[in-house]
């Protein structure tokens, strides 16, 4: 069995620890994204976010929606890296190279982000809606439901498609998990030509990587957080598609309002990404050992 499963496995490993771990940064940066208006409930920024859901909802209100998060980090991040490797290694095989070139390292990147894009959708659908734990645009609900009961609930009232909502922007932002993993390598590839990495320089990496990535893309990231949202009847409100919803949010909060939330979300990100590099490289010598145990992998021999 090819390496991309050994990957695939420890970035599913890495993505469960890099969330939990950010999670309560993850909450505070998608309630301030989908705020819209401004009344004495709502937040002013990140401290007062987070004020108000501690004193309003306790510890646990920063960690609502955790369990769809933490099945979609895993879902997600082994998806990723299982397609981002078996098309590295496909470069690799072709071109005779170890290392992989900026164009490869881009388009490994676009077709495991598509994938990704794709597979994964319905599961952040779900957790945005429970992150933001969202009022019923037309009856107020008394009680936040459960994963499953929020899955079955998008089901019923907008249908299936409603579990794509937001996949446009998501899938233009590929671009984010391309600009993230083609800088980390190209920087992996500068670095190991002087020594050894440690997990010290992954989680340094990965964050230089993820801190560009996001800050180039994050107006696509506040519109895809908002079209994963229930849409209002209100013609105002509700975004028909991701050129009305950048028009809607410069007319009605101005420029700044593509970039609310932007604090919380840049410290989320790199921790993560952070994390998440040092965990799934510590993870993958595990994973490659778990694979021999069960019989479906032969030797060490052939892992990175």
């Amino acid at each position: 069995m090819s390496d991309n499963v050994a990957h695939a496995l420890a970035g599913a490993g890495g993505g469960i620890i890099s969330m939990a771990v950010t999670y309560p940064l993850i909450t505070v940066n998608t309630r301030l994204q989908v705020q819209r208006k401004k009344d004495s409930t709502s937040y002013t920024g990140n401290m007062d976010a987070l004020r108000k859901i501690l004193s309003t909802e306790g510890i646990a209100g920063l960690f609502s929606g955790l369990e769809s998060a933490l099945f979609g980090a895993a879902v997600t991040n082994g998806v990723y890296y299982y397609f981002f490797e078996a098309v590295k290694a496909a470069f690799e095989r072709a071109s005779k190279r170890k290392n992989m070139s900026t164009v490869e390292s881009m388009v490994s990147g676009a077709v495991a982000g598509a994938m990704t894009c794709i597979i994964t959708n319905p599961i952040w659908v779900v957790n945005t809606r429970l992150t933001v734990k969202q009022k019923n645009l037309d009856n107020e609900q008394e009680e936040t439901p459960t994963t499953v009961q929020a899955f079955t609930e998008i089901i019923k009232e907008d249908g299936v498609l409603a579990l794509w909502q937001g996949i446009i922007p998501a899938l233009i932002l590929v671009i984010n998990p391309i600009i993230q993993y083609t800088a980390f390598e190209q920087l992996k590839n500068k670095v190991e030509r002087f020594r050894k990495l440690g997990s010290l320089d992954f989680f340094v990496l990965g964050a230089i990587s993820k801190l560009a990535a996001t800050s180039i893309t994050y107006p696509y990231i506040l519109l895809k957080s908002r079209m994963q949202l229930k849409q209002s009847k209100n013609e105002g409100e509700r975004y028909d598609s991701l050129v009305d919803g950048l028009r809607k949010v410069i007319a009605q909060e101005g420029i700044a309002g593509l970039y609310k939330g932007i604090e919380s979300k840049l410290l989320q990100s790199v921790l993560t990404a952070s994390f998440l590099f040092m965990s799934k490289e510590a993870l993958f010598s595990y994973a490659v050992k778990l694979l021999i145990l069960l019989g479906a992998r032969r030797s060490l021999a052939s892992a990175k």
